[in-house]
């Protein structure tokens, strides 16, 4: 409930460029997505979403079938008001991704700086058991590097290496690609990600 009380504050009290995740274009994120070579009707959860304008680009592109997760329904409401009648495309999903029940499988998981912030044991062995049940295609991940920050939004979060994310999805995964990037904030700071791409082997 405290990490709850977190972002909903974030996203009641901050607009969108005052926080570092803004993206005005995803663009890597969109590019992995394509390189699936997947038809437009596959299923694709964006976790973490928030009020991401990945789901805007997705819904451009023709998508039919996009779930957006959040842990916080004040995020999940700012992108409805801004999307406004195309809103009703999405299925939106406010859930702890630690707690998330799945009502149905995935063609693409993809998660952009959520799974950093998971930095227990526990949390992680969640994380990894919910994609082993519930995405039969690819996952797309984007972290903090290894020359990231340390903490975003005021919080510890877990720095990663390429073969550090590999290892972490290696038991039901084939790694496809990951490439590293700098992200410009909206306070034009830097941010170094490591975005990497996987298979279902299993």
């Amino acid at each position: 409930m405290e990490i709850k009380n977190h972002w909903e504050t974030v996203y009641k009290t901050k607009q969108p460029n005052e926080v570092s995740w803004t993206q005005e274009n995803p663009k890597t994120s969109l590019d992995l997505i394509r390189q699936t070579n997947l038809d437009k009707s596959v299923k694709i959860i964006d976790i973490g979403g928030g009020d991401s304008r990945l789901v805007d680009f997705l819904l451009a592109e023709g998508y039919e079938n996009v779930s957006v997760l959040d842990i916080s329904s004040q995020a999940l409401e700012r992108a409805k008001n801004r999307l406004g009648k195309k809103a009703e495309k999405i299925n939106w999903i406010v859930s702890d991704i630690t707690e998330f029940k799945p009502e149905t499988t995935y063609d693409i998981w993809h998660d952009r700086a959520t799974f950093h912030f998971l930095t227990t044991t526990e949390q992680i062995e969640k994380y990894l058991e919910i994609t082993q049940n519930w995405n039969n295609g690819f996952l797309i991940i984007g972290t903090f590097s290894e020359n990231g920050p340390t903490k975003c939004s005021g919080l510890e979060i877990k720095k990663y290496t390429e073969i550090e994310i590999e290892n972490q999805f290696s038991a039901n995964y084939k790694k496809l690609k990951c490439i590293t990037e700098d992200h410009i904030t909206p306070f034009k700071t830097k941010q170094n990600f490591t975005f990497c791409a996987f298979e279902r082997i299993n």
